[in-house]
């Protein structure tokens, strides 16, 4: 599962670097929907994610960024998933381990 986040001067702390919660915030959006994406969606859809740990790698500087989730292990309501971010330049930007819990 591939998502993007778009640059916008709202996300930057300092000058143009993108604050961290923006950028734990594209890992989490992008782990939820790798979450549901083996799943039948049921009609009242439920979850929430119940472990989020982020390790930053490098400033992000400017530019969009793309998440990239893949699930290491699904259990019968546990998901446990990977998320790579780097910018479109392919610099490696943050690594994040996310526990969802669907249901």
């Amino acid at each position: 599962m591939i998502s993007r986040g778009h640059y916008s001067p709202v996300f930057v702390t300092i000058g143009s670097t993108i604050h961290g919660g923006a950028i734990a915030s594209l890992i989490d959006t992008a782990a939820t929907v790798a979450a549901w994406s083996d799943n039948t969606v049921p009609e009242n859809m439920r979850g929430t994610t119940v472990g989020l740990t982020v390790t930053y790698l490098a400033p992000a500087e400017g530019e969009d960024l793309r998440a990239t989730a893949r699930v290491l292990r699904r259990g019968r309501s546990l998901v446990y998933l990977d998320v790579e971010v780097q910018s479109v330049s392919g610099t490696s930007v943050a690594r994040g381990l996310v526990t969802y819990k669907l249901g």
